[in-house]
């Protein structure tokens, strides 16, 4: 088992007056890393798995009173897939006003606000964290760089969810077959009204197929015979189920600049390509630039979120094809970076560099880039 590289930030925040909310996709290891940080708490610590319908109906019940009976007097409570809960917003408001001694961790497949069930606003009550995948930085507690370059070829094919790491090729399939089969549309099945569930799964394939390239709502509106606005919902909801997150176009400075389209990329590559059903080896794959953008994007989102750094996010192209793979911002400052896997003889795009001149710009390959991700 991995040690959460997230864990000591959120220890940090134990007992200060604050919910602490770990949003991530199912699987990801949320339940074993919030009864990690209960540990230590022995019998002043109690877990409840909102799944179960005797707990949901309790906790549901809008009165301090039922509540803290049900809770008891632990010191420490984990409730969680919480977004079980019918009315969960105004439930964790009545525990954190009421009994602000009582540390509550809620954990959640999918985003609260996705749920519908918040009453009453956590703003100034809650702090969220989000448990990813595994990242290259804590599997480098048990591998060396030449023992991660060695399984990087099968991270890019299969991912880096807790129960698929290190699996044989045989294992790993069968795992994310898994994971894809019951777990990936259930909170979105559950709590939305999908009407054509046909589409949400081609929606999936069609922007899979995309892989770092842009992705136009219009287009995927007529090949799926759907409107944009169906499009634009069921991306939200993949988002807010922690399957995908997109990338928004950087447009300030100059005129030709590409502004109303997005690039989508997985939470987990494994995923991705289990969804395409394309598992072969690399050597024999078309889109390996793409599988390298995603893993890189990603595993910095990790670094960055990990260590509680939050810059604004872009890609950035011109009309003329200028573009850079990954811009972030922080600081009032620009950094650019160009994800190659193969050719390290890039130009310095100089048109982005005159328009935004307090910028960086970085190559990362895959020979180096250790630093970038972790």
């Amino acid at each position: 088992m991995f040690k959460r590289t997230i864990q000591k930030e959120i220890e940090k925040w134990l007992f200060k007056g604050k919910i602490i909310i770990i949003y991530g996709a199912r699987q990801v290891g949320k339940t074993t890393l919030s009864k990690e940080i209960i540990n230590p708490y022995g019998a002043e610590a109690k877990y409840i798995n909102c799944e179960f319908l005797d707990n949901r109906e309790f906790l549901s019940v809008a009165s301090p009173e039922k509540l803290k009976s049900f809770i008891g007097n632990y010191k420490i409570v984990v409730l969680d897939e919480a977004q079980k809960i019918e009315n969960i917003g105004l439930t964790l408001k009545i525990l954190v006003d009421n009994f602000p001694g009582i540390q509550i961790i809620a954990t959640g497949s999918s985003s609260f606000d996705l749920a519908n069930k918040i009453s009453e606003p956590l703003t100034g009550r809650a702090i969220q964290f989000t448990l990813f995948p595994l990242s290259v930085e804590e599997i480098k507690q048990t591998h060396d760089n030449l023992a991660l370059n060695e399984k990087l070829e099968s991270i890019l094919l299969y991912g880096l969810y807790p129960d698929v790491f290190g699996k044989t090729q045989e294992e790993a399939v069968e795992k994310l077959r898994s994971i894809a089969s019951n777990y990936l549309y259930k909170d979105i099945y559950e709590l939305e009204n999908i009407k054509k569930p046909a589409i949400l799964t081609k929606l999936l394939q069609l922007v899979a197929l995309q892989l770092g390239n842009e992705v136009s709502i219009g287009e995927l509106a007529n090949t799926l015979k759907t409107t944009p606005k169906t499009v634009e919902r069921y991306l939200d909801l993949l988002e807010k189920t922690f399957v995908i997150f997109r990338l928004r176009a950087l447009s300030r400075n100059l005129r030709n600049e590409v502004h109303s389209t997005c690039k989508v990329f997985f939470y987990d590559i494994g995923i991705r390509n289990y969804i395409i059903n394309n598992t072969n080896q690399l050597a024999k794959r078309t889109d390996v630039g793409g599988l390298w953008e995603n893993f890189c994007i990603l595993e910095r989102m990790k670094k960055n979120h990990n260590s509680r750094l939050f810059p604004n996010i872009f890609f950035w192209r011109t009309y003329e094809q200028k573009e850079i793979d990954y811009i972030e911002e922080m600081g009032g400052n620009l950094h650019a970076y160009e994800f190659k896997w193969s050719d390290k003889n890039v130009k310095k795009p100089k048109q982005f560099l005159e328009a935004y001149p307090q910028s960086s710009f970085e190559i990362v390959h895959k020979d180096d880039y250790f630093d970038f991700i972790s």
